[in-house]
């Protein structure tokens, strides 16, 4: 059985920002590490219908958020439960969520943006398709961070 793509569910926004915690470097992306972050994860009206849980055998196992920005590009961000990562489970979760936002949105090009410092997905990225565009310095975390925008063309 592949992947399952639903509208998020408070339950699991809430199960995820509370209890999902990266180790060393990658906790940069625990959903409590920045106040805003979490109170638009945790909220259902900006969550809307573009996040997305990912499951699989009813376990679930990430999510990935798709915004539509244009009439031709949709955003994406993803993370996959933390105790998946490094064990190469990324792949084809990331094809997965590329196939559901192509069938979904039929964009020209999809969008992500990475902090610099993860190597390990700017790695995966490329190795699947994605341009490296430009870098960009963002606020996020209670400090600067800089991070590369890439694109996907479809």
């Amino acid at each position: 059985m592949g992947y399952v793509f639903d509208v998020m569910t408070q339950s699991q926004a809430e199960h995820i920002a509370h209890s999902w915690h990266y180790d060393g470097i990658y906790s940069f992306y625990d959903m409590e590490a920045d106040e805003e972050d979490l109170a638009e994860f945790l909220d259902p009206n900006m969550r809307g219908e573009s996040m997305f849980a990912v499951t699989k055998s009813d376990e679930l196992i990430g999510f990935f958020s798709a915004n539509q920005v244009s009439r031709d590009t949709v955003d994406i961000g993803l993370g996959l439960r933390p105790d998946l990562t490094g064990h190469g489970y990324g792949k084809v979760f990331l094809e997965a969520g590329l196939t559901h936002v192509q069938s979904t949105y039929a964009p020209a090009r999809i969008t992500l943006a990475v902090a610099t410092f993860n190597q390990r997905a700017i790695a995966l990225y490329r190795k699947l398709g994605f341009q490296d565009v430009e870098t960009f310095m963002q606020e996020t975390n209670g400090s600067t961070f800089e991070f590369l925008k890439m694109r996907y063309e479809c």
